[in-house]
């Protein structure tokens, strides 16, 4: 796999998309396990939608998901200055650089919406941020992946307590971590909370880690534009993230999670099995 992604990776932009393109095609047209868990996540994060907008929907965000995962095929393997290339237009600078110029540390909320490997890329421009990171389960992928992280300056801390708490020694010294709050967390590290009409098992990782700090707390996304580009955006979140109160931070967090995800929702990963943890519930991908 790792040879696999190094020649992946050397072939244009434009014939990637292309490939990603014809990929979605298929799934679209067989009922792929893509397919079906994208279009249970979509009923239940808009049910307001008709039949017409729920297809229209699901065959943007097949194909946006498909894309995304071959763009970041490229993005390992190519060198900062390409990646940084991509995009063309950055809104709400200001948010990230008065917050590294603060003397407090600042979380990025990243969700997993447009393509999220180049916003690390760009963010390096700025700062050397501490990032947990969870090995792939394939030796090859892993490798590519870890070269091209450490080829940054970001430091790689692991998905335990060690790693955690090297995020918040990093945090009371000023510095900036990024991390991903819209996975399903395992029970002891979530709460219950409202995420697109849902009671859903919600990680309580960055709340915890806010509340502690006080820091600056600010979303970033990088969403794919009409030709082909990307553009970042930056908006601080409520303070209500900082809440000592821990369900009134995650309730908090997931409310901007979805102001961040409905800028461009067929650009979201909705083949995550996001809702499978809900409060009440049995899981509705069986």
């Amino acid at each position: 796999m790792y040879f696999l992604f190094k020649i992946v990776s050397l072939l244009p932009l434009c014939v990637l998309q292309w490939i990603a393109s014809w990929i979605a095609l298929l799934l679209n047209s067989f009922n792929s396990s893509m397919k079906r868990v994208s279009s249970i996540n979509l009923k239940l994060a808009y049910p307001e939608l008709n039949i017409e907008q729920h297809q229209a929907l699901l065959k943007k965000t097949l194909k946006s998901q498909c894309l995304t995962y071959i763009e970041s095929i490229k993005i390992w393997g190519m060198p900062q200055q390409y990646n940084t290339g991509l995009i063309k237009n950055i809104f709400g600078e200001q948010h990230l650089t008065e917050a590294l110029n603060s003397e407090k540390g600042t979380i990025v909320v990243l969700a997993h919406l447009g393509n999220w490997e180049l916003v690390n890329v760009w963010l390096n421009q700025y700062t050397a941020p501490v990032i947990m990171y969870k090995p792939s389960k394939n030796k090859g992928i892993n490798r590519f992946m870890l070269e091209a992280r450490q080829s940054s300056r970001a430091t790689l801390v692991p998905t335990d307590e060690n790693g955690v708490r090297a995020i918040f020694k990093h945090l009371k010294q000023g510095g900036l971590t990024v991390i991903l709050p819209d996975h399903l967390p395992k029970e002891s590290g979530g709460i219950y909370a409202d995420f697109f009409g849902q009671k859903a098992l919600s990680t309580t990782l960055l709340s915890k880690l806010a509340s502690k700090t006080q820091c600056n707390v600010i979303g970033l996304s990088c969403i794919r534009d009409e030709t082909s580009g990307f553009n970042v955006h930056c908006v601080r979140l409520s303070e209500d993230i900082l809440s000592k109160d821990l369900q009134t931070s995650v309730d908090s967090l997931n409310q901007n999670l979805e102001d961040m995800i409905n800028v461009a929702p067929e650009q979201y990963i909705w083949s995550y099995k996001r809702f499978r943890k809900v409060e009440g519930q049995e899981n509705i991908y069986r």
